[in-house]
Parts: C-alpha cells; sequence; structure tokens
C-alpha cells in the first residue's frame, strides 16, 4: 500500500534496521508479555524522535512523527501504543525547554541524556482512564522542604518494566493558595518505586502496561518544572499541546495495525475491486484524518483549534476502524481468520483506542459547545 510504503520510509529514515528487526520476530512472539520490542525499539534510536537536534534528537516534526508511529502499528501494535507513551511525554518536557523560563542545569543534564543514551519515559498521569484527562494528577506529592513526597499508583503504566524515568503531574499550591500543575522528573531506580502485573490481555501485552507504584518516594526540588513568578501559566498554557500529541500519536497507533489488515486484503486480492476499494477508502480516509491534523500543527496551529482537530479526527477514525476491522476480517475469510493468528490479533488489536482518554460521552457536550461557536472544554 502506498501511504504505508510511505510511512515505512518515514521509519527507516528515522530508525534504520528497527523495522526489518520488528518483522524477524513472528507477531505472537512480537506482541507477548516478555517480548522483546522495546528493547528493540530502544536500539534503533526510538527514544530520540522527537528530542530536538540541540539535544542530540532526531527533532522529527509532527507528520513524521504520526508515520514512524502508524509504521510501527502496522508491525507491532503494542511497541506503538508504548512509544507514543514516551514520545507523548518527549515533546511535553521540551515544548517547556522551549519556553522563556529555561529549565534548571539539572533538568537540562536530564533532557540532555534522553536521546544519546536512549532513555525510555514513563507518563504517570491518566492513561487508562477513560472518562479523564490524559492530563490529570494519578499521584498526590507532599511538599517537603528539599522537593515532594510522592505516594499513589499509576495502572495501567506503559514501559513500566523498562522506563529510565517517570513523569507524574501533580497539583501544587502557590504563595497565594491557589493550585497550579507541576511536572515531576522521577528517575525509575528511586526509592520506593515497586512494578506489579497488572494487565492481564494478551492484546497489546508487549506495551508493559503494569502498575507502577509509589510509597514516600522523594523528588527533589531540581527535578520539579512547576511555573513561576514571572510566567505561572507555562504549564497550563502547554496542556492543550500536549493533549493534541498524545491524540495524535495514539490514533496512529491503531491506523497502523488497520493498515496491516487491509494491506493483507490487498495483497491477497480479496473480494471484488469494489471491495477492496471501499476498504481502502476507510483506510485512507482515516490516514489523512490524522495527517491533515499533524500537518496543521506543524504549520502552527494552537490552542482549542488544534485540540478540537485532534479530537475529531481521533473520534472519526475511532468509528471508522471498526468498520475496517469487519471489513478485512469478511473480506480476509474464515480459512484465513483459522490459520493466521495475526488477522484476530490485529482486529482485537483496534479496539483499545476507544479506552484512551478522553471518552467519546464525556467529550461530546464539549465539543458541541465548541462546534456552537463556544469555548473548547476537556
Amino acid at each position: 500500500m502506498l501511504s504505508l510504503d510511505i510511512a515505512r520510509e518515514t521509519c527507516e529514515r528515522h530508525h534504520p534496521g528497527l523495522l526489518k528487526a520488528l518483522d524477524a520476530l513472528p507477531m505472537p512472539e512480537r506482541e507477548a508479555s516478555g517480548s522483546p520490542v522495546v528493547d528493540i525499539f530502544k536500539e534503533h534510536g526510538g527514544a530520540g524522535l522527537l528530542v530536538p537536534r540541540a539535544y542530540g534528537g532526531i527533532g522529527a516534526d509532527a507528520l513524521d512523527a504520526v508515520r514512524v508511529t502508524r509504521a510501527l502499528g502496522a508491525y507491532s501494535p503494542s511497541l506503538a501504543a508504548g512509544a507514543t507513551m514516551h514520545n507523548f511525554t518527549v515533546a511535553m518536557l521540551f515544548a517547556l525547554a522551549d519556553r522563556v523560563v529555561p529549565p534548571t542545569p539539572e533538568q537540562k543534564q536530564v533532557l540532555a541524556r534522553i536521546a544519546p543514551e536512549g532513555m525510555l519515559l514513563a507518563s504517570g498521569w491518566a492513561e487508562g482512564r477513560t472518562q479523564q484527562d490524559i492530563l490529570s494528577p494519578a499521584v498526590t506529592a507532599e511538599a517537603v522542604a528539599d522537593g515532594f513526597v510522592v505516594n499513589g499508583s499509576k495502572k495501567p503504566c506503559s514501559l513500566s518494566r523498562s522506563m529510565d524515568l517517570l513523569t507524574a503531574s501533580v497539583t501544587v499550591p502557590d504563595a497565594d493558595g491557589r493550585t497550579s500543575l507541576a511536572v515531576l522528573l522521577i528517575p525509575a531506580d528511586s526509592a520506593g518505586i515497586s512494578v506489579h502485573p497488572f494487565w492481564d490481555s494478551p492484546v497489546l501485552a508487549a506495551a508493559q502496561s503494569d502498575e507502577v507504584r509509589l510509597h514516600d518516594v522523594h523528588v527533589p526540588e531540581h527535578l520539579v518544572i512547576r511555573g513561576t513568578a514571572d510566567d505561572p501559566s507555562r504549564l497550563d498554557d502547554l496542556q492543550e499541546a500536549t493533549f493534541v500529541w498524545f491524540e495524535l500519536l495514539i490514533t496512529s497507533a491503531y491506523v497502523g495495525a488497520a493498515s496491516a489488515l487491509t494491506e493483507s486484503v490487498m495483497k491477497r486480492e480479496r473480494g471484488t475491486v469494489t471491495d477492496r476499494a471501499a476498504l481502502g477508502i476507510q483506510l485512507e480516509a482515516a490516514v489523512g484524518l490524522t495527517e491533515g491534523t499533524a500537518r496543521a500543527l506543524r504549520d502552527g496551529v494552537t490552542g482549542e483549534e488544534s485540540v478540537a482537530a485532534a479530537l475529531t479526527a481521533r473520534f472519526a477514525i475511532q468509528k471508522s476502524l471498526a468498520t475496517v476491522s469487519e471489513q478485512a476480517v469478511e473480506l480476509l475469510g474464515g480459512i484465513a481468520f483459522i490459520k493466521s493468528p495475526e488477522i484476530a490479533y490485529l482486529s482485537s488489536a483496534l479496539h483499545p483506542l476507544a479506552f484512551h482518554p478522553p471518552g467519546r460521552t464525556s467529550s461530546s457536550p464539549h465539543l458541541v459547545e465548541y462546534f456552537n461557536g463556544g469555548p473548547l472544554r476537556i
């Protein structure tokens, strides 16, 4: 398929040899718990995709990022989901570093290690809680003299067993008693962090989405990113951009899995030409929505407009992928379904898109208000 080939070429340009290494493993092995796909991702420079070149990374733009994620999803939906959690977190951290208020020297040292050392970042935010904002705090933090003591648990937490750094959002009071968002950079080997089994489904098992528990984890002040007196809203202003990155990348991961199913139909010439065209139209519409939104983000669309575009694309694609799955499995036929476990797996792997926050039901009144000219509140 032409558009999938373009995605593969983009991935190969940024991560030479990654897709070949993934393809060398049978899909059941790629997608199983204990799979080496995250290690393969690290070995091929996966951690640096959205790290700016000034920090030793690739510095990919939004369009390349969604294409790389789609290519990964076609080979390993688990890896694409895990890579999304790393990449959207990286996008947020470097957006912060690019603001007027620079990171502290200690924070800058951490950021400068991500790409060269292949550090993987896990997110201690609201992933997996469908009716919540992805940026909702999932842990609590108590202020102490030299930073915070953090408690709580994150489940599921993708990349839980391979993470080098856990990022967590917390609400903290300012001098006037108001609360604002802060981001904590927590080394994964910090005392008090433990990982426990959580993910029981065989679908997306290789994303390492287990439970991370934090018990009295100390985070020093120099690893806390917060607003300042001169710029108290610098975190709040970036929530929208971070939200858009998450929605775009996670949607692209599932478009990748749907692309693999569709490509199987095309290669095997299943059904009539009209059947195959209808299937291709459904898929390419999803590709066009994700890539179009990525181009808008790359070209400077921000704020509510970018959030509305990302959510519109995500929910439209979420619905269309169900149709792609149904049509592709039907066209491939019963014998293919029986003899090729990959078909059943890829079809099942499309459903979790609906489980990522925010939920369609909780978002609907806010989108309707926006469509009618009001503000967008998510």
